[in-house]
């Protein structure tokens, strides 16, 4: 039992050092069963994160700042904690997309360091739609704890499926290092991370269940699309795939709690 808690623990420190800024000192093993548990753990991953951009955001509010500020601070904290890895996927991405090339000409143009006139555009355009969506929201004060905990949440486990159910583009890379941890239980435990926080809001936020539940729903429909263009175009996943598709995914998800509130569903 303490062996096995080890490895969950190895696994979520996995995923900090691979997909954030936070500092962990300490080289960690990569055996296959702790890759397996950092599949697991990226709902947790999520938490973290999410349970981080809460408390800049409280501090945030708790200062004499204007709404435009206190959006500015939550919008850099979402940058800073990555450490831009995903916005870097994004931009690669964006770049092999829009090149109109074959499939192997595309996973070229990711490889390439330089980047391209579509890549600078596209990050430009989703920073600026990301900023203005969060300064929309910060005025729903303590339902914008609730929803800057979920977004993340949601949106990395978006990555879990992807490496569980998608093929890897290429041999080698963080795709294909993530993928020799695929379970098939990893449904279970994502279902169950779904229904626990669903038991959370019935409880202490039972006016935001339905909002919960849109989320979910926008995570099923638009991680489907998405893995049909990342298959279609690309032939499988890699470590920019999944980096854009978690940042578009959580966008996705943003705009869709602006939209519920805009229609006063939440």
């Amino acid at each position: 039992m303490l062996r096995r808690l080890k490895d969950i623990f190895i696994g979520i420190g996995i995923n900090l050092q691979f997909f954030t800024t936070i500092p962990l000192r300490r080289e960690l093993p990569m055996e296959q069963k702790h890759v397996s548990y950092a599949l697991y753990s990226f709902p947790v991953l999520g938490l973290i994160q999410g349970g981080i951009y809460a408390i800049f955001l409280f501090i945030a509010q708790s200062l004499p700042l204007s709404g435009l500020l206190v959006a500015l601070v939550l919008w850099l904290v979402l940058i800073a904690l990555s450490g831009g890895i995903h916005l870097d996927g994004w931009i690669d991405t964006s770049d092999a997309y829009f090149s109109f090339r074959e499939k192997d000409k595309r996973l070229e143009i990711m490889k390439d360091p330089r980047v391209g006139a579509f890549g600078v555009l596209s990050v430009i355009v989703f920073l600026f739609v990301r900023f203005i969506v969060l300064y929309e929201l910060i005025g729903f004060n303590e339902e914008m704890y609730v929803w800057v905990i979920l977004v993340p949440f949601l949106g990395k486990m978006l990555l879990g499926a992807y490496l569980q159910t998608l093929p890897a583009a290429r041999e080698s890379g963080m795709a294909s290092f993530f993928k020799q941890g695929a379970r098939k239980g990893i449904w279970v435990v994502y279902v169950l991370f779904l229904l626990l926080m669903g038991l959370f809001l019935l409880f202490y936020a039972k006016e935001l269940l339905l909002g919960y539940g849109i989320l979910v729903l926008t995570l099923v429909l638009f991680g489907y699309g998405i893995a049909g263009k990342i298959v279609k175009n690309f032939g499988g996943i890699t470590g920019d795939t999944l980096g854009a598709s978690s940042e578009g995914m959580e966008l996705a998800l943003w705009i869709t709690v602006l939209l519920l509130h805009s229609f006063a569903m939440v």
